[in-house]
């Protein structure tokens, strides 16, 4: 299989494992507050880190200012911002009205793109530019079939649609930044990096805004879930994420992650027997048939980096 190809795979893997995460795990975790919920997603992974990661502390050592300064970028951008603002969007509307949120987060891929070419001085074809739209008809056809999206339900709305667009961005940024910090460390690495960093500003964050981490608040069965997403959708995914990442171009990365809506809605319909509708199934044709044309395109070469 070639490099390019069992990387994309791993991406859209990793974004199915995070859409089981959205319809399965989180929800459970609606009691508690949306920051502790961040800290407790990259912590506990980043202990259990330690029994088999350790070494990656000898290799961040190694890095230079403008490297940690890179690492920090992601972990702020992928880490603090974009989890925060998904699950507190999520938790805003409740996991009922989940539209705004889902559309908006399809905005990741225009992120990415844009920044990629401009940070990374990655070219896009017309070619590719068309696959990244008929990728973004069929998400869009997944999520809500031939209807227009309601963007009415009160300020709840307006509001979990702001922390959307945050989360798009954030996310957008992450998978450029990722991309530029893996040209010097490994996929490993910059997990055990990236969770570790995001854990020590979480945890700042926490002490300035709470006080303490309130820890007591915290049920056995979040325990379990907590633990439950850090070694699956968690870390589990990041790693795979991330090692797909060193294969693919980081446009190519954005529109792989596509699978996270099909994946989301297709674990609706297994867990709570949510049926989808027939312009949802041409949706996830189109999506699946834009993620392989996509996948199977050689990468052409990137521009130059200046120095």
């Amino acid at each position: 299989m070639r490099p390019g190809v069992l990387g994309a795979l791993a991406i859209c893997v990793s974004a199915a494992l995070w859409g089981f995460d959205g319809v399965a795990l989180t929800p459970r975790l609606y009691n508690l507050d949306v920051l502790q919920v961040v800290f407790l997603l990259h912590a506990v992974p980043f202990l259990l880190m330690q029994l088999f990661l350790f070494r990656s502390y000898a290799v961040l050592g190694a890095l230079g200012p403008a490297k940690w300064f890179d690492l920090a970028l992601v972990a702020l951008a992928g880490g603090v911002f974009g989890t925060y603002s998904i699950v507190r969007a999520l938790f805003l509307v409740d996991f009922n009205q989940l539209s705004v949120v889902v559309l908006l987060q399809k905005l990741q891929p225009v992120f990415a793109l844009a920044l990629a070419a401009l940070l990374l001085g990655e070219r896009f074809t017309v070619r590719m530019l068309h696959r990244a739209a008929l990728a973004l008809t069929g998400a869009y056809l997944l999520t809500f079939g031939a209807t227009i999206p309601d963007f009415g339900g009160g300020s709840k709305t307006g509001i979990a649609a702001i922390w959307a667009l945050l989360a798009a961005g954030s996310y957008g940024a992450a998978t450029v930044l990722g991309k530029r910090l893996l040209n010097s460390l490994d996929f490993k690495a910059a997990t055990f990096g990236r969770y570790g960093v995001t854990t020590l500003m979480t945890l700042v964050m926490l002490g300035l805004s709470r006080g303490g981490l309130g820890l007591a608040e915290v049920t056995r069965p979040n325990w379990l879930v907590i633990l439950i997403i850090g070694a699956t959708t968690g870390s589990g995914a990041l790693f795979l994420y991330y090692f797909g990442l060193t294969r693919v171009r980081a446009g190519i990365a954005a529109i792989c992650e596509m699978c996270l809506p099909l994946a989301a809605i297709l674990f609706d319909f297994l867990l709570n027997d949510s049926v989808l509708g027939p312009w949802q199934w041409l949706g996830a044709a189109i999506l699946l048939t834009a993620i392989s044309l996509v996948t199977l395109q050689p990468n052409p070469r990137p521009a130059r980096q200046p120095a």
